[in-house]
């Protein structure tokens, strides 16, 4: 007899317009009402927590959602730009090999040196992903994982070295300009702002991954079988080392990784010191991957083709951006999201002040098993984190690195994440397997994030 079918995440184009529809549904039965807005110390408006009142209700024509995506397109095509240009730009590096070669090499040089080579790596991975993705790497995973196999290690330590650095470059550093820095544009916040305590964050969170996955490796090089993936290790065919399969080093794939750390200190003076917005930074993202494309040595045609394919990667996510930004509209039409903000803040007030930040990153990791995309989850989260992050008493900072944590950390749990489940399946390795490894660190890095979160709050963490 034919099994049932397995369950199948729908799209995220589809999750994110049931959402809408939702939010529709919600501006019928939900009551209408407002806050007033003043203006704070540092001139930027936020709610008044006193001011609270109901109106009457517009609810929203179920007729008119289609024109309000086209709006909210419309109104957010800075942002999507932006992610597009970034989208080709960091194409056109990848496709160079630069960074992967760069990782082969280290990874040559510490390959017999078991105890370095596992935080060495990480802390390379982590670096990295401050601004690149982990699906970037998902063909260095097989090379990992044979590395870790020739060191008395097993798989899962392989894939972890990418999969763990990943997360917490991508999660902490909020140099991503499609997660942290596009929450700070929607919040008002200054981009590019707070990086102090991200650092310290980043350094925090990478001392505890590394112990425990220096931790697991070692229990597993004096007990194998204590490996969950002991057996299908051993079924493993040899594999040659094909560290050279990424190219060797030359003159141009240094002046590539020379002109990206260029442009990322460009980037973050330009938005701190003379004040950019996201049409400079779009711009920037240009000329970026036109260089990359000449250091290549590409023909003017081929750069044109290369970043139109670059830029299509990220075309899903700046749907993505533009459809949760409907969210928002619809219920700013219907005059409803000053309503769940003030039943959101009423629900909080039985949670004690110190762990209002935690129970904020809590929120954002049940709101990223189902938006597991970082853009789409910033523009529909942050309209409502923002003005509830006033009234209870948090910076916007705060509600800021509570999603960025959220949606960071969550996705290297969830089933349906295609930078996990791209590096198991090129590593061949079930995803209960890697569970049983992950699942008590994902604790971990809960209990982790809900202390930084708590110490973001009692510092009042800005600016904003």
């Amino acid at each position: 007899m034919e099994g049932k079918p397995k369950f199948k995440m729908p799209h995220a184009l589809v999750i994110m317009v049931t959402i809408i529809i939702f939010a529709a549904i919600l501006t019928w039965i939900v009551p209408a009402g407002e806050y007033a807005r003043i203006a704070n110390g540092d001139g930027v408006k936020v709610v008044d927590p006193s001011s609270f009142h109901y109106v009457s209700r517009a609810p929203v024509n179920f007729l008119k959602i289609p024109l309000m995506i086209v709006q909210s397109l419309i109104q957010k095509i800075n942002l999507m730009y932006t992610v597009i240009f970034a989208g080709a730009a960091f194409h056109m590096i990848a496709k160079s090999g630069a960074l992967q070669v760069a990782v082969g090499r280290i990874s040559e040089r510490f390959q017999d040196k078991g105890y370095l080579f596992v935080p060495v790596m990480t802390t390379i991975f982590a670096l990295i992903c401050t601004t690149q993705a982990v699906n970037h790497f998902i063909a260095f995973a097989p090379i990992m994982v044979t590395l870790a196999l020739s060191m008395g290690m097993d798989s899962i330590v392989g894939v972890s070295i990418i999969l763990l650095g990943g997360a917490i470059g991508f999660s902490t550093a909020g140099l991503n300009i499609n997660t942290a820095i596009l929450a700070q544009k929607l919040a008002d916040v200054p981009t590019y702002s707070g990086l102090p305590f991200r650092a310290l964050c980043f350094v925090v969170f990478l001392i505890v991954t590394n112990l425990y996955l220096v931790h697991y490796a070692r229990k597993i090089s004096r007990k194998p079988t204590a490996s969950p993936m002991y057996e299908l290790d051993q079924k493993r065919e040899g594999t040659e080392l094909a560290l050279n399969s990424f190219g060797l080093m030359d003159w141009r794939k240094y002046c590539i990784l020379g002109v990206l750390i260029l442009s990322l200190v460009l980037l973050i003076y330009g938005n701190s010191a003379l004040h950019w917005d996201l049409k400079e930074d779009a711009a920037l993202f240009i000329v970026l991957a036109v260089i990359e494309g000449a250091l290549l040595g590409l023909s003017p045609s081929q750069i044109a083709s290369e970043f139109v394919s670059g830029s299509k990667t990220m075309l899903g996510a700046a749907f993505l951006i533009g459809l949760a930004g409907t969210i928002g509209s619809v219920l700013k039409t219907g005059r409803i999201i000053d309503t769940v903000i003030y039943l959101a803040a009423g629900g909080l007030q039985h949670v004690p002040e110190f762990l209002l930040g935690p129970a904020m990153f809590i929120a954002n990791i049940l709101i990223n098993c189902v938006i597991v995309s970082g853009s789409g989850q910033a523009a529909a989260v942050m309209p409502i984190m923002t003005p509830l992050a006033d009234i209870i008493g948090l910076t916007r900072q705060t509600a800021i690195l509570a999603y960025t944590f959220g949606d960071g950390f969550c996705n290297y749990v969830l089933p349906h994440s295609s930078a996990l489940m791209g590096i198991l399946g090129a590593a061949n390795i079930p995803y209960d397997r890697w569970m049983k490894f992950m699942g008590r660190l994902f604790l971990i890095w809960l209990l982790t994030g809900s202390i930084l979160c708590s110490i973001a709050q009692a510092i009042h963490y800005g600016p904003i």
